[in-house]
């Protein structure tokens, strides 16, 4: 599980496409203080599982699912990525719920200053959009934000300056594709609600009346 608090921005050494799926390798240097072998990673909030680890640069598998879902095919060698290491179960949770599943990809359709704030408004296809909403959380390529406006097929947040210079997305332009995961607390009521519910005559026939007749 990660928060949405980005640890340090690294760059892509190198990434290697094989078909249906990929190879990456990050540099960075902040993380490396206690990571080792089949740690998590969030890059661009994609949970990605350290399968080689070298002097400041691991590298990662990404599979067909994870390339169909987020922005990480689109990545080239020296571009920027978010980075955070899995939250340790000590750690201050200082962002939301993120768990590095990918719902889909937005793209950024327009930007505007606001004092110190930078507006971004972003383009949400339907299946992402009908989770979010206004006040609500957002990880937008896993940076942990608050949902301002909303419209029709699009939303808006407000980065502030800390943001902007430990992350990568002001470094966006009009056009690119940002990773979106939706606040989890959400789809789980959904599915709470939707999910088919038992046929009474399927259910269990073990109760605490039948416990007490067998004698337990």
């Amino acid at each position: 599980m990660f928060t949405g608090i980005i640890e340090e921005t690294g760059s892509v050494a190198s990434m290697v496409r094989g078909g249906d799926y990929a190879r990456i390798t990050v540099a960075a240097s902040k993380i490396f203080e206690d990571l080792k072998l089949g740690d998590s990673v969030a890059v661009n909030g994609v949970c990605l599982t350290i399968a080689e680890l070298g002097v400041r640069k691991f590298t990662s598998d990404v599979m067909s699912e994870t390339l169909q879902r987020s922005n990480l095919g689109d990545l080239r060698t020296t571009d920027k990525v978010n980075l955070e290491r899995a939250m340790p179960a000590d750690g201050r949770f200082g962002g939301h719920i993120v768990s590095g599943h990918i719902d889909g990809t937005g793209r950024i359709i327009k930007t505007e200053r606001d004092h110190i704030a930078e507006w971004i408004t972003i383009s949400t296809p339907p299946e992402v959009m009908k989770y979010i909403v206004e006040k609500g959380s957002i990880a937008i390529d896993g940076i942990s934000l608050t949902v301002a406006r909303i419209g029709e097929s699009n939303f808006s947040v407000s980065v502030i300056p800390h943001t902007a210079k430990e992350t990568t997305l002001l470094g966006k332009k009009i056009g690119d594709s940002v990773n979106l995961e939706n606040d989890i607390v959400g789809k789980y009521i959904e599915r709470f609600f939707t999910m088919k519910k038992p046929d009474p005559k399927s259910e269990s026939k073990l109760t605490l009346g039948f416990l007490e007749r067998a004698g337990y």
